[in-house]
């Protein structure tokens, strides 16, 4: 335990120790381009293909099916404007949800304003897509669906083997931002009903600016980026050779960590909730009761606002976050708790606790408690 608490792992993750020495040499001694013909090169592109095929063979696909990219944005983007670009003689129509990641959403109005006709499904209270919507929102112009895997901010996972098999028979392309299952569930690519797939390195302690997407084989994948040859022609720029091979130790230790991880995950989550339970405050916890990340913790505390508790929480060396935007100095309302319909009150107060390395279940007890201190002392 540490004076100082970080529950904010699902904004970003702190390295681990064997992804910043598996990174080293490759910041050091081995600098060459891997698109260079001398050693210097060889010895890059060595380690960009090795861990390509390590990478896939713990995702359950082929190397081929791999791009690196420079994170979750970009394998966003380049899966949705891409894949419309590429489609658009086929039809005009996409389909997403209202609760997805803003790389997702944005993305989408950028295609609006090019004159693509979007469709933001709704979700339920526990923030969930039912298939039954998704149903009466394809049409015969529909070309992509991209629905988030598992929730940045609530957490709920949604159920993509049963949206993907829909889409298989309707033969709709169907994208999924996989970014916070990475790490937290069990994630064989491969036997996903899914064409393309976008994961990041930071949310599973390996390094910023580099991430993937995972491009089924079968698909005719159109460039976002143009230059070079890099990424089978897929994705232009010199390879950031330290951050694969980071990205690909990173996702190695959260596989063989898993349950490890996620026992961890459930005591923590459980320790905290009893916390609040046994002090009588009120609180509520959103999202779905039982389909979610183990690692997320949404909950609203009606007594406090979300920027105060946030500010009190900081103070008291706890670090956690809200789902919303900071504009102008204030917090706006999350878009999916909004989305979720949930009442004015339960969002303005949400505070999301996110687990991961480097705490445990007696920190989440401190915070909880801290939390209920708090409270206590704004609203005796």
């Amino acid at each position: 335990m540490t004076d100082v608490r970080y529950f904010d792992h699902a904004a970003t993750t702190p390295l681990h120790p064997q992804v910043v020495d598996a990174m080293q040499p490759y910041l050091h001694e081995h600098f060459g381009n891997p698109s260079s013909f001398h050693r210097y090169g060889r010895a890059a592109r060595a380690a960009v293909e090795t861990a390509r095929e390590e990478m896939a063979r713990l995702l359950g696909i082929t190397p081929r099916e791999l791009i690196f990219t420079g994170g979750a944005t970009e394998a966003d983007n380049n899966a949705i404007i891409s894949m419309a670009f590429g489609l658009r003689q086929k039809g005009n129509h996409i389909i997403t949800t209202a609760i997805e990641h803003h790389a997702v959403l944005h993305a989408c109005e950028y295609l609006q304003s090019l004159g693509f006709d979007v469709t933001y499904l709704p979700v339920d209270e526990t923030g969930m897509v039912h298939l039954e919507t998704l149903k009466a929102a394809v049409r015969e112009d529909t070309i992509l669906v991209s629905i988030i895997y598992g929730n940045n901010e609530v957490g709920t996972i949604q159920p993509i083997e049963e949206i993907g098999a829909f889409l298989r028979e309707k033969e709709i392309l169907f994208h999924t931002d996989a970014v916070q299952v990475a790490g937290a569930i069990p994630l064989n690519v491969g036997q996903l009903p899914v064409d393309l797939l976008s994961l990041t390195a930071h949310k599973i302690n390996g390094p910023k600016g580099i991430g993937a997407l995972y491009v089924h084989k079968n698909v005719n994948f159109h460039p976002f980026i143009h230059g070079g040859a890099q990424e089978r022609k897929r994705r232009a720029g010199t390879e950031n050779v330290a951050g694969i091979v980071g990205f690909t130790e990173g996702l190695k230790r959260s596989v063989h960590e898993l349950d490890e991880r996620v026992a961890k995950y459930k005591a923590m989550r459980e320790a905290m909730l009893s916390v609040w339970s046994e002090s009588g405050i009120e609180f509520a916890v959103n999202g779905h009761p039982e389909k979610f990340l183990p690692h997320i913790l949404n909950v609203s505390f009606p007594a406090v606002d979300t920027e105060t508790m946030l500010m009190n929480l900081d103070i008291a060396g706890i670090a956690a976050a809200s789902g919303s935007a900071c504009t102008s100095g204030s917090l706006e309302i999350s878009h999916v708790l909004v989305a979720m319909g949930l009442p004015e009150e339960q969002a303005s107060s949400a505070i999301r606790f996110s687990f991961g390395l480097g705490v445990d279940v007696e920190d989440a007890v401190h915070v909880a408690q801290t939390v209920v201190a708090i409270i206590k002392r704004i609203k005796p």
